[in-house]
């Protein structure tokens, strides 16, 4: 039988919601949005609620399962099983589409109430993830922690197919496109494609003529902003690319990529007429036209 402050809460707690599936028998469910994994669960829960008389033994008996590592909660629409009987109904929104959690500055709804409070920070500006080893800060909990693989070094997502390794997993998914040579994203105004969505941009820019990136000491601009980077090291005079073999350093990637090769003695490219190779691209140009005989 249900106890007094378990009465009360669920009679208080604005968070109870149906869980109405063709499958399931309708029955009133309270539920808090959030997983709660950590030590501070009870606070979390009880900060979600927003009820400060969340009884504490309610608490822990819906946390139980936890502890124990049991997972009675089953999906009867696939093979997931949850711990907490509020982590079911979050999943079973993936199958019903049921979106209750609106944002109140646009149209946008969301499946859970994380979720929405993330989303709210694009419109607030809001971020709550401070970098304790620089000043960068994030909205989202976990664009901080792949930020700081970038202090620590931290490559833990390996491509199978070749030595490369990535801080973050969308990184390593674009680079394999190297590999399999998939290119999703499609010029809607040409039949170009690309393996990232960010050189498709790029790309369409050459449609519109538009050149966003400005330099500010010269009237030059530029499509890309890595390209604007790289012309403004004309005016600062800085090479941040410095030869492991000797003391040269060169101010863009591409100049101490070539440069490596008079030192391994790399020639990547290959002329398909004869046997013939060279260390740069012109080079393989100037020469292919002794075949074809232009000059």
């Amino acid at each position: 039988m249900m106890n007094r402050s378990s009465e009360a809460h669920d009679t208080h707690c604005s968070m109870a919601v149906k869980a109405d599936n063709d499958m399931m028998v309708k029955e009133e469910i309270e539920v808090h949005d959030e997983p709660v994994p950590s030590q501070d669960a009870e606070v979390s829960v009880k900060q979600e609620c927003g009820w400060d008389q969340c009884d504490t033994t309610y608490l822990s008996n819906s946390m139980t399962h936890i502890d124990i590592g049991e997972k009675p909660y089953q999906c009867n629409l696939c093979d997931k099983a949850f711990s907490q009987k509020w982590d079911l109904i979050n999943h079973q929104r993936t199958h019903s589409g049921d979106k209750p959690y609106q944002c109140n500055q646009c149209d946008k709804a969301f499946s859970q109430r994380t979720n929405l409070t993330t989303h709210q920070r694009t419109h607030t500006g809001d971020k709550p993830y401070q970098c304790n080893h620089c000043d960068k800060a994030f909205s989202r909990k976990d664009r901080l922690t792949i930020h700081q693989r970038t202090h620590s070094g931290e490559k833990r997502y390996q491509c199978n197919q070749c030595d490369k390794a990535f801080s973050e997993k969308s990184t390593l998914i674009s680079h394999q496109r190297i590999h399999n040579g998939e290119k999703p994203y499609q010029c809607n105004q040409c039949d170009k494609a690309f393996s990232q969505r960010s050189n498709l941009k790029s790309h369409q820019l050459t449609h519109t003529g538009d050149k966003p990136y400005q330099c500010n000491l010269c009237d030059k601009a530029f499509l890309q902003k890595r390209d604007l980077i790289n012309h403004q090291r004309t005016h600062s005079g800085e090479k941040p690319y410095q030869c492991n073999h000797c003391d040269k350093a060169f101010s863009q990637k591409c100049g101490l990529i070539m440069h490596r090769r008079t030192h391994t003695g790399d020639k990547p490219y290959q002329c398909n007429h004869c046997d013939k190779a060279f260390s740069q691209k012109i080079h393989l140009i100037n020469h292919q036209r002794t075949h074809s005989g232009k000059k």
